[in-house]
């Protein structure tokens, strides 16, 4: 474990180890992680969405759309016990890695679905719908904002273009009901690059929709 770990997470970060074991093992060996990856798996990956978890709600309902390797799902669930985490997923050999996964790090409250997006649409609805290395924007925005409870919000962890994508995806974030979107980095004196997130709020009262900026 790296030392920017506990400079992130505190305490918490050890809790990742175990995961972090299942990535570079089990994970890399099924190719649902490339081996380029393993020696950056802290930083890029377990840290990138570690970043952001003290913004999550307090008991929140989570979907984290397309989960793959369980990130950024597991490592939430990992780190805030009090969330309700459901990792959709539609390829088997995935889905089946989640489940083995979330039982192996003792993650009862975790639920694995294999299915895509588009299918959980009047079945789940949740507070936060999160989405890593899915899709862009405008794609997420059709199939993620249908999901998200009036007042949640959908969250997508972006590289450097996030801001591009944003202003891509103005007219089909407008059609999905965002009422407001801003642009957040997390970790900027540890991570490089920082994470960058992209918060999408869904109003239960229609109203003007924004574009922000704003950094932690």
């Amino acid at each position: 474990m790296p030392a920017s770990a506990k400079e992130l997470l505190g305490d918490r970060a050890a809790r990742l180890s175990p995961y972090a074991a299942l990535l570079a093992g089990p994970a890399a060996a099924d190719g649902l992680l490339g081996p380029r990856e393993v020696p950056r798996l802290w930083e890029r990956h377990l840290l990138n969405c570690g970043a952001v978890v003290d913004d999550l709600p307090m008991g929140a309902d989570i979907l984290d759309i397309g989960s793959g390797a369980g990130l950024p799902g597991l490592v939430w669930a990992l780190l805030r016990p009090d969330l309700h985490l459901v990792l959709v997923e539609p390829l088997l050999r995935r889905a089946g890695f989640l489940r083995s996964a979330a039982a192996a790090l003792g993650l009862a409250d975790v639920e694995v679905v294999r299915a895509r997006a588009e299918e959980l649409v009047g079945r789940h609805e949740a507070d936060v719908v999160a989405a890593r290395a899915v899709a862009p924007l405008a794609r997420l925005a059709a199939s993620c904002l249908p999901l998200v409870r009036p007042g949640g919000e959908m969250w997508a962890l972006k590289g450097q273009g996030a801001a591009r994508e944003v202003a891509e995806a103005g007219m089909a974030l407008q059609r999905g009901g965002a009422s407001n979107v801003r642009i957040a980095t997390y970790g900027e004196t540890v991570l490089q690059p920082p994470t960058t997130l992209v918060r999408v709020q869904v109003s239960s009262v229609p109203g003007l929709f924004e574009e922000g900026r704003s950094g932690q």
